[in-house]
């Protein structure tokens, strides 16, 4: 198990460090074996402590989670709680699917995250606002059933996810609704047969 603990805008003691690698491998040892990559960052923000956890699985899957408390221990104790929930979830899902054999990896995709501004100008300008591209990257889409992308959805805390239907081989979208619900973009095929 490789984990970076690292502290933004404080210093980690060692007493939090061992306290999180050992939450943070004990539940990896449980779940998964300790087959896992991962950082774990405390911050220091304006009203207390937020820390976020992201653990890289052998099979491809990230799971992620995130945590705020007043207090950098209680953040941290919160935060690595949901992520061992997540590595629960995720290993327990695995077993009941015992049996099934990997999909293919997939292919490499381009995509781009935008992000919109924080405080929105109510004005003219608004109207030519142009959103400015914070993040892009070639990643993989997996091949996988649209139940196994509701299920990384789920584990990663991620607002949409990007993937090839198993079936298929189409691009598809699962996203989070606003009212919690998960939807889902099936795109029909074109005369080609392409996507």
């Amino acid at each position: 198990m490789a984990l970076r603990i690292s502290g933004k805008n404080l210093d980690i003691g060692e007493a939090l460090r061992e306290r999180i690698a050992g939450r943070v491998g004990d539940a990896a040892q449980r779940y998964i074996d300790g087959r896992v990559n991962g950082h774990v960052t405390v911050e220091k923000e304006a009203h207390g402590f937020r820390t976020v956890a992201a653990l890289h699985l052998p099979t491809g899957m990230s799971l992620q989670a995130e945590a705020f408390a007043a207090d950098p221990y209680a953040a941290c104790d919160l935060g690595v709680e949901r992520i061992e929930k997540r590595l629960r979830r995720y290993a327990r899902r695995l077993k009941d699917r015992a049996g099934h054999q990997a999909a293919p990896a997939g292919v490499e995709m381009p995509y781009v995250v935008i992000e919109t501004p924080k405080e929105a100008v109510h004005d003219e300008a608004e109207s030519a606002f142009e959103p400015v591209i914070i993040a892009e990257q070639t990643t993989s889409l997996r091949r996988m059933t649209v139940a196994e992308a509701v299920l990384e959805l789920d584990l990663t805390g991620a607002s949409a996810l990007v993937f090839l239907h198993a079936v298929h081989g189409r691009v598809n979208v699962v996203y989070r609704r606003s009212d919690g619900h998960v939807g889902w973009i099936d795109p029909p095929a074109t005369a080609n047969g392409a996507a």
